[in-house]
């Protein structure tokens, strides 16, 4: 019997969003935070042209998707890292900082990829408890201690959907030693509509200690083709690229997601549907009786404990699909109107049973 590492005896593996359908064919995916819309006819235009070359390699630096990522959001070229989602850049992150001793601060509950991420790489997880939903900065920074290499602000929080505003934010990062890097995870910053909620771009600027993670997953609608990337200043964006896998971004996804930059006023039309479809789900599940926090991003989140699991069950008779965490919550993603329907409905019928 081959020999492996011990830390795989004990780590649970990552778990993706499902779908369901019922008997009569009912089935609305509203666990994997995707958005509900087909790539815009541009975008699909453009890969369907780019399959024609996809016998060769692709560009090993995306060089065109790296100068179209500094056009669009101002950033010097060199301050860029791309690779397959957002996530993969945070694994990147972790093999930057990750050797026996080291510790890595986050939220908790926060994006279920942390602490895998961490146990591969050989770190150290230091989760801080929410309060209220959200991020209690101020019992993470006293977290911090002399072995702390890295901290992530997942912002908007998934699974939350609650965000950091900017006082409390910039009051932590004034707290945070120059030689911890503090990762702002924005996959869901396109979705942001309260003004108090910084943009990491801003704050990244004049702080080399932070970096900013994005995705083209959600928003851009990209989440099958895996494009995610890193703005951080030159020894961090240096560091992340030295741990990418060859050619990890494949030639199909780097032309997608220029096609996306340039599509980006249509595709941020979109955005606003969601966001509207955002706010009437979260009032009638309000009305129905539910404790919904607010929410930056494409989801809901529900704090359901121990009857979780029965949530999504009854949610499945309905054929929606959502992201349950057992004995926790369930986050719902936004989906188009009849989606969200058929889970109001459910949401409803639940409730009252």
């Amino acid at each position: 019997m081959p020999r492996f590492r011990t830390i795989l005896d004990t780590m649970p593996a990552y778990k993706p969003g499902k779908a369901v359908t019922t008997p009569d064919g009912r089935s609305y995916k509203l666990s994997s935070n995707e958005s509900p819309y087909d790539p815009l006819p541009s975008v699909v235009e453009a890969i369907a042209e780019g399959a024609r070359q996809v016998n060769r390699y692709p560009d090993p630096g995306a060089i065109k998707l790296t100068e179209a990522i500094a056009e669009r959001f101002g950033v010097p070229f060199e301050h860029i890292a791309l690779g397959a989602g957002s996530v993969t850049v945070a694994q990147q992150l972790f093999e930057t900082v990750g050797e026996p001793g080291a510790e890595v601060v986050y939220a908790w509950r926060s994006f279920e990829a942390y602490p895998l991420l961490a146990d591969l790489s050989g770190t150290t997880s230091v989760r801080v408890p929410l309060a209220d939903e959200q991020h209690d900065l101020d019992a993470m920074a006293e977290a911090i201690t002399p072995e702390t290499r890295m901290v992530f602000v997942c912002n908007p929080n998934n699974p939350t959907g609650t965000a950091v505003r900017e006082r409390e934010l910039v009051a932590f990062l004034d707290r945070v030693p120059q030689d911890v890097l503090v990762v702002l995870d924005e996959a869901y910053r396109e979705y942001v509509r309260d003004e108090s909620v910084p943009d990491g771009l801003t704050l990244y600027r004049d702080r080399p200690n932070v970096c900013v993670l994005r995705t083209f997953s959600k928003a851009y609608g990209l989440a099958g083709l895996r494009v995610g990337y890193l703005v951080g200043h030159e020894p961090v964006a240096t560091a992340v690229r030295k741990t990418i896998i060859p050619f990890a971004v494949n030639h199909l996804a780097q032309i997608a997601a220029i096609a996306s930059l340039k599509a980006e006023d249509e595709l941020l039309e979109r955005v606003d549907a969601v966001v509207k479809e955002r706010t009437r789900v979260r009032e009638t599940l309000i009305a129905q009786g539910w404790t919904v926090p607010p929410t930056e991003a494409n989801f809901v989140w529900l704090r359901t404990g121990e009857r979780t699991m029965d949530f999504a069950a009854a949610c499945a008779v309905e054929g929606v699909a959502v992201r349950p965490f057992e004995g926790e919550g369930a986050r719902v993603s936004i989906g188009d109107p009849e989606a969200n329907d058929a889970f109001l409905k459910a949401a409803g019928a639940f409730l009252k049973g």
